[in-house]
């Protein structure tokens, strides 16, 4: 049985940090992901530990964050439905499996930690896949998820800020533009994952307590963003949400 360290989250020169790594976002993106990776799974240690642990990435792409955990001790296990994501970095995977975050094929109760970002926008029902990473974790352990909000600027994805004026608006926007549609489809595999009704939804996954709740780009002192109506939508950005499975009671 484990316990979630009540760590900080991020500060001010980790924020700084991340937020430089945007820069290279269009002109190096394979940097900008092992940069993005690095920073979470310092993020996700820094409460859940890493060193001996097993860990599960939901919806892990080809397996950047997992990649980056196991530099600092862990044992992960790769899920993700798609394919192609998981083979994108051409990339030798370890302890893959392709399959649905909603019906993991794990057994109750295996994992040290579970993790899942950038993910839960991209599902009609997110609280879903938190319900699953909870049931696959272990008593004491670590439920980590992070996600881009609607409403912040970077909502829509590759179709912003048009998604201000609706998701629908904003996909065929794009692909005037470009003569092609953009790769996260409003109503497809992109959906208005919103800040309060999240953490409202996240009250009916009875397994867990939420322990942390932060505005994933800035210091953690700015966690007050979250807890604040309208400003929670607008300046969050990017949520994370750190749980911890509850213990049965003896």
């Amino acid at each position: 049985m484990r316990n979630v360290r009540m760590a900080e989250g991020p500060n001010l020169r980790s924020s700084a940090r991340l937020l430089s790594a945007f820069r290279y976002e269009q002109s190096d993106p394979d940097r900008f992901y092992r940069l993005l990776a690095e920073d979470t799974a310092s993020l996700i240690a820094s409460f859940a530990g890493a060193g001996g642990l097993l860990g599960v990435e939901v919806g892990s792409g080809p397996g950047d964050i997992a990649e980056a955990l196991r530099g600092k001790g862990a044992r992960m296990v790769l899920i993700d439905p798609d394919w192609d994501e998981m083979h994108c970095r051409q990339r030798s995977l370890q302890s893959a499996v392709q399959a649905d975050g909603r019906r993991l094929p794990v057994a109750d109760s295996v994992f040290d930690f579970s993790c899942s970002s950038n993910v839960l926008e991209h599902v009609p029902d997110p609280i879903s896949i938190v319900g699953e990473m909870a049931r696959v974790t272990v008593p004491g352990g670590t439920v980590f998820v992070n996600f881009t909000t609607w409403l912040s600027p970077f909502g829509g994805h590759e179709t912003s800020p048009w998604h201000y004026l609706g998701g629908h608006y904003a996909m065929k926007r794009y692909t005037r533009a470009h003569g092609v549609p953009p790769k996260n489809r409003y109503g497809e595999n992109l959906f208005p994952v919103r800040v309060s009704r999240f953490l409202r939804e996240l009250r009916t996954v009875s397994e867990i307590d939420v322990v942390a709740a932060l505005p994933r780009y800035f210091p953690s002192w700015m966690r007050w963003v979250v807890r604040t109506p309208v400003l929670a939508e607008l300046l969050a950005w990017n949520l994370t949400v750190v749980a911890r499975k509850k213990c049965p009671r003896s």
